[in-house]
C-alpha cells in the first residue's frame, strides 16, 4: 500500500513539474483606456484579446478611466502598465507644458501610434476657409480641454488668436446643437472621422469642412511635432463631396518605462502583425501602420518598441 501511494505521489509531482515547465509564469498587465462608452475602452478591449491570444502567458486587466490625462498619471505612478492616450497629451506631459504646465511627468514612454483623431473644423456654408473665422462665433471645445489647445494652435498657424473670434466653450454634442440652432458659426471637433455628432448634424444642415493647406500644416507641425497631415475622404459626411485636408493627433499606446523590453517588443510586433484580426473586432484596427506610428511619436520610445520598428526598417 505504501509503495502504491509513494508511486502515485511521485507521478503527481512529475506531472505538476511538467505542467509548470510548459506553462511558465503568467503576466497580467493593467491597461488604462477611457470611459466605457468611448472608443478607447472598446479598442483597448479588442487589442487586449488579440495580444493575449498571440503572446504566451500574457493577459490584460482592461480598466475604464478618465482617458488621456488620467492615464498619464496612472502609468507614471505605476498603477497601470499600458494605456491609450492622445499623442499631443503625452507630449504636453513629457515636456511639462499646456495641460501639464510647469509639471514634467516621467516614467512613461511610447509604444505605438494606432489611429488618427482628426482635427475637424465644421463651418456653415458661408465660411469657406479658416481665415474666414475672424469675427465669427466659434466653439473651441470645453475650457482646458485638449480640443481647446488644438484649436488655439491651429488658429495660431493662421495668425489668428482667440481675441479674433467670439469664443464658445462647448462639447462636441453641444456644439452640434448650437450650430443647428444658429447660435454658432463653426466648431472644432477632435475625434475619429466620421464622428457621430457631425454625421447627425449633416442630416439637417449643410456644412463645410475647413481645410488646412500644405503651407499652414507644415508651419503647425514644425512647432507642434505631434500633428500629422490627414485627409478626410469625400463622402465621409453628407454634402461634403471633396477630400478635406486637415491634421490629426494620434491615439497612442504608452507603457511604463520599467516594463520588460522583450515583452514590449512582443506586444508591438503582435499589434501590427495582427491588424486584420484587430480590425474584425474594431474598425479602427484598419488604421494600424508601423510607418504612421513612428511619424506620430514625438517623445522617447520604449526600447522594446524601438527594436521592432528598426527590425522592419521604418526606424533607423
Amino acid at each position: 500500500m505504501k509503495r502504491k501511494l509513494w508511486f502515485l505521489m511521485t507521478m503527481l509531482l512529475a506531472v505538476a513539474l511538467l505542467l509548470a515547465g510548459c506553462g511558465g509564469k503568467k503576466t497580467t498587465l493593467k491597461m488604462a483606456t477611457g470611459g466605457t462608452t468611448g472608443t478607447y475602452y472598446a479598442y483597448g478591449g479588442t487589442v487586449s484579446q488579440v495580444l493575449s491570444q498571440k503572446i504566451d502567458n500574457l493577459s490584460f486587466d482592461v480598466q475604464s478611466t478618465g482617458a488621456s490625462k488620467a492615464n498619464i498619471y496612472l502609468i507614471s505612478d505605476e498603477e497601470a502598465d499600458i494605456a491609450i492616450v492622445q499623442n499631443d497629451v503625452m507630449y504636453y506631459a513629457y515636456n511639462g507644458i499646456d495641460l501639464f504646465a510647469g509639471e514634467k511627468v516621467s516614467g512613461f514612454s511610447a509604444m505605438a501610434g494606432v489611429y488618427a483623431e482628426v482635427c475637424q473644423i465644421v463651418a456653415n456654408s458661408s465660411i469657406t476657409s479658416i481665415e474666414d473665422l475672424r469675427g465669427k462665433r466659434v466653439s473651441v471645445g470645453d475650457i482646458g480641454s485638449g480640443v481647446e489647445f488644438n484649436a488655439r494652435q491651429i488658429l495660431e498657424a493662421y495668425d489668428i488668436t482667440f481675441d479674433d473670434i467670439i469664443v464658445n466653450n462647448l462639447s462636441f454634442g453641444d456644439s452640434a446643437a448650437a450650430f443647428k440652432d444658429d447660435k454658432i458659426d463653426a466648431f472644432f471637433c477632435v475625434a475619429g472621422a466620421p464622428t457621430t455628432a457631425i454625421v447627425e448634424l449633416t442630416t439637417s444642415n449643410q456644412i463645410n469642412l475647413l481645410e488646412i493647406d500644405d503651407e499652414h500644416a507644415a508651419k503647425l507641425i514644425e512647432k507642434y511635432p505631434f500633428y500629422t497631415k490627414f485627409s478626410v475622404p469625400a463622402g465621409t459626411y453628407k454634402g461634403v463631396d471633396y477630400d478635406a485636408q486637415t491634421v490629426a493627433v494620434v491615439a497612442s499606446f504608452i507603457v511604463k518605462d520599467s516594463l520588460d523590453n522583450d515583452l514590449v517588443y512582443k506586444m508591438t510586433k503582435a499589434l501590427f502583425e495582427n491588424a486584420d484580426e484587430i480590425t474584425v473586432g474594431h474598425p479602427k484596427g484598419a488604421e494600424l501602420d508601423p510607418a504612421y506610428s513612428v511619424s506620430s511619436i514625438s517623445i522617447p520610445m520604449h526600447p522594446g518598441a524601438e527594436k521592432y520598428y528598426k527590425e522592419i526598417g521604418v526606424l533607423k
